[in-house]
């Protein structure tokens, strides 16, 4: 058909015509396998729960979803590529808490408005955590020597500007004090640097959990509003008389202009690997269940959590500049 035939097709036509082209894009996708990108280093529960997903995934989608590991840049590598990425739906990312947290900081090639969201689908609890050999037996502890050796008490995270950087910076903020932040590369290298005893604390997500159930290390306080059912002992930092709370929401996107037909096959395949045993089971070994929300829902949440976290790097701005 020639453009000017198909410029004189009547609306409903030229309607009928653009939904046949939608249907025949998700007849056709996908014909080859889809790329998963997870923004942190292999080893970790984040890399864990995707691959999980991801073979999950792969049972109802009809091809192979590989995960491509990118770590660094406090979790935004997958949403700067999504900013380039082919909208053919051959290009998942996983965002996580940090993609609404950098454009505050520096620069990105993304807009947060301009991804298509598919859908949400957990979040980390977070535990700070020390040697076992440690002196340090609780948060008090750690205050009590903060507050003495300014400065002093180092600690790692996944990252400058990560979730748990961030509610650190939250903790000192409130406590009136000066920690030594040492970021890492992803979970995993940051728990090997507190097994080694490289540094004095760990700030993270539960991918520690099988190394607290070995006694390798010690898990002082964790973040949420409640205590983590697998150590039911040990307090939150609301609990311990600094009331900071979290859990940080993860879920997937793809490239903006994506084909509504295309979007509905991923949504369809990832909520029901979302929901299968493996991926679930996955989960549940790191503590974190499934917290879905439909792209519309997905969509509103990422929008206001951009707004939240701007207010968030100007306070921790603030206190830099001192």
């Amino acid at each position: 058909m020639n453009r000017r035939r198909f410029l004189a097709l009547p609306a409903v036509a030229l309607a009928a015509l653009m939904g046949a082209s939608g249907m025949a894009a998700a007849q056709q996708f996908p014909s080859r396998p889809v790329t998963y990108i997870v923004p942190w280093a292999p080893g970790g529960s984040s890399d864990v729960t995707a691959r999980a997903l991801a073979r999950a995934t792969s049972k109802f989608l009809g091809q192979q979803v590989i995960v491509d590991n990118r770590p660094g840049v406090g979790g935004v590598t997958g949403a700067n590529t999504l900013a380039t990425a082919k909208p053919d739906g051959y290009t998942v990312a996983q965002l996580p808490l940090g993609v609404y947290r950098v454009p505050h900081q520096q620069p990105t090639p993304y807009d947060v408005r301009d991804f298509s969201y598919l859908m949400n689908i957990s979040g980390f609890e977070f535990g700070l955590i020390v040697p076992a050999d440690s002196p340090l037996r609780s948060l008090s502890d750690v205050i009590d020597f903060a507050r003495a050796n300014p400065g002093k008490l180092t600690y790692g995270t996944p990252g400058a500007y990560s979730t748990p950087h961030v509610i650190m910076e939250a903790l000192a903020i409130k406590a009136g004090l000066e920690f030594n932040h040492i970021p890492f590369k992803g979970s995993a290298p940051q728990l090997q640097a507190v097994l080694g005893g490289h540094i004095m604390a760990g700030n993270g997500a539960t991918d520690f959990a099988p190394h607290v159930d070995a006694g390798k290390v010690r898990l002082l306080a964790s973040w949420g509003d409640k205590r983590i059912k697998r150590w039911p002992a040990v307090p939150t930092v609301r609990e311990s008389g600094y009331d900071i709370t979290t859990r940080a929401e993860y879920g997937l996107a793809t490239a903006k202009g994506t084909d509504a037909a295309i979007l509905r096959v991923l949504h369809d395949a990832f909520k029901k690997g979302l929901e299968d045993p493996e991926h679930v089971g996955s989960l549940a070994k790191f503590e974190q269940e499934v917290i879905y929300m439909s792209p519309e829902d997905y969509r509103r949440f990422a929008l206001a959590t951009f707004e939240n976290e701007r207010a968030i790097v100007e306070a921790i701005r603030k206190r830099e500049a001192k």
